[in-house]
């Protein structure tokens, strides 16, 4: 039997092996490919998993069949690449990175702004089995479509929609939670609240709702007329007039401007629904049950070690997403196993 070659005159490398090596790599927070290749010359148990025989060559440190890898691990991911068939255009911005035009600018905290991604897992809080992952420009506004994106992949693959989902303030808008309840999952979720200015004006608990009428009505008893939807910020906006209010003895207490205007979201109902469910006991014990995931993370960074992402452009970073969270995977599959074996291994007395 003859050996491949590629064309760098090395024996070609099996497509499957280069996957396990560099599942190895992300299974122990291996970063260099030199040390990842060292390791793997004299370590049995690393052999053993990824198939190598004693006597068989070890890829080099280089990594000549770099590109040959990313095609390769894409092909073998081929499922996961066709639930994500459309690369999402490039954000606009005043700045762009020259050589990763897919990055975006990000920051956290007090900290200084840095080009990125962001990744997204949906997890089971049971298992902490990483369910779906969801690479994104850093823009907070795609955290919210990455999380109905892995939600339905889930679904179809599982047949149902989960009962529930526990998530930051970041996934309390409006649009989502109503998403959540059409879909029949109970979102124990914070509202995102917009930032109001300190006042001593009427609130909106001052003011009437006629449903037949489709108007408010305010303490003096006047009419504030329905406008529409302000396409800006998704809010009904009622206003009253300027000949309404002139000369209305409330006015001091009711607005600063000609007239008085109210904004409500589109989907207020699920926002107070979902301001409600904060208040029970569940809401609290689905919080602490999220906190899974910011330690999925912490395993990333820390362990894994993918504190920055190695290769560029959003096609590339979500293959190394997808990797990191097989090999997370894959520790907890065998903390699973063993945990069977040695419950099979125990003899009642």
């Amino acid at each position: 039997m003859k050996d491949s070659y590629s064309d760098t005159g090395r024996p070609s490398i099996d497509p499957e092996l280069l996957l396990r090596i560099l599942l190895i790599g992300y299974l122990y927070g291996v970063t260099s490919e030199r040390k990842l290749v060292e390791e793997l010359q004299m370590h049995l148990a690393w052999r053993w998993f990824t198939g190598l025989s004693f006597d068989q060559e070890i890829p080099h440190h280089s990594m000549p069949e770099a590109a040959h890898v990313k095609r390769t691990v894409r092909e073998y991911l081929a499922d996961l690449e066709q639930e994500n068939p459309v690369e999402e255009a490039a954000p606009q911005q005043d700045q762009v990175s020259t050589t990763d035009p897919d990055s975006t600018y990000a920051t956290k905290g007090k900290g200084a702004a840095e080009l990125g991604y962001f990744n997204n897992y949906l997890i089971d809080n049971q298992s902490c089995v990483i369910l779906g992952v969801q690479a994104t420009t850093a823009r907070l506004s795609q955290e919210s479509a990455a999380a109905r994106e892995m939600i339905t992949r889930s679904a179809e693959r599982r047949g149902r929609f989960p009962q529930s989902i526990a998530a930051d303030t970041t996934y309390g808008n409006g649009e989502l939670l109503a998403w959540f309840e059409e879909r029949d999952i109970t979102p124990y979720i914070r509202v995102k609240e917009s930032p109001a200015p300190k006042t001593n004006l009427y609130g909106i608990e001052k003011f009437l709702y006629d449903p037949e009428t489709n108007s408010y009505q305010c303490p003096a008893g006047k009419r504030l007329t329905y406008l529409g939807v302000n396409p800006r910020n998704r809010n009904h906006i009622y206003r009253a007039t300027r000949k309404r209010c002139r000369e209305c003895a409330h006015k001091l207490q009711c607005t600063t401007g000609h007239y008085r205007q109210i904004a409500i979201h589109v989907h207020e109902a699920a926002r107070q629904r979902a301001r409600e469910r904060a208040t029970v006991p569940a809401f609290a014990a689905a919080q602490r049950q999220r906190r899974k995931v910011e330690a999925l993370f912490a395993e990333l960074k820390n362990q894994i070690g993918l504190r920055r992402v190695r290769l560029r452009r959003i096609k590339h970073v979500r293959e190394q997403f997808f990797l990191a969270a097989t090999a997370q995977n894959l520790k907890r599959l065998a903390r699973f196993l063993r945990s069977r074996s040695l419950e099979s291994a125990t003899v009642p007395i």
